[in-house]
């Protein structure tokens, strides 16, 4: 009867844990599809909101790292001053994984379609959970 009672605890236990981890998963998810659709209104701002507003933040694109979140918001203001060089984002999530509670790593392709002419590439994140909220703080993006 003991052993019965353990693995059923036991059963419960890893279902409460893919229940947390199905619930980190869509929060991330919902995550960098609000960034997508702030994008392609216009809004950079809106777009940062991701992002771990801190100077330990690193964003790594093809001229090397920048740290900080005021760094990058200027990098992207200087990359995309306006709608004509943000154009429409498309993500694609290529995996999710976790790799403790407070951290996901993500793999994923991006592809601007604009009339500065069209860019693609891929990223990787790093997202951690801060105060309940999932933020990127590392963003590798080529």
């Amino acid at each position: 009867m003991i052993k019965i009672l353990l693995t059923l605890c036991c059963a419960l236990l890893a279902c409460g844990q893919a229940v947390a981890q199905d619930q980190d998963v869509f929060a991330i998810r919902k995550l960098l599809l609000t960034q997508v659709v702030a994008w392609n209104n216009g809004s950079v701002d809106g777009y940062m909101k991701g992002y771990w507003d801190s100077d330990s933040l690193v964003f790594i694109g093809s001229n090397g790292p920048n740290y900080g979140y005021k760094a990058t918001l200027k990098r992207y203001k200087e990359h995309y001053p306006d709608t004509a060089h943000m154009g429409r984002l498309k993500t694609t999530i290529v995996s999710i994984e976790k790799l403790s509670d407070d951290y996901y790593f993500v793999i994923g392709k991006w592809a601007l379609a604009r009339s500065a002419g069209n860019v693609d590439g891929s990223f990787t994140l790093l997202l951690r959970k801060m105060k309940g909220k999932w933020v990127i703080v590392c963003d590798h993006s080529s």
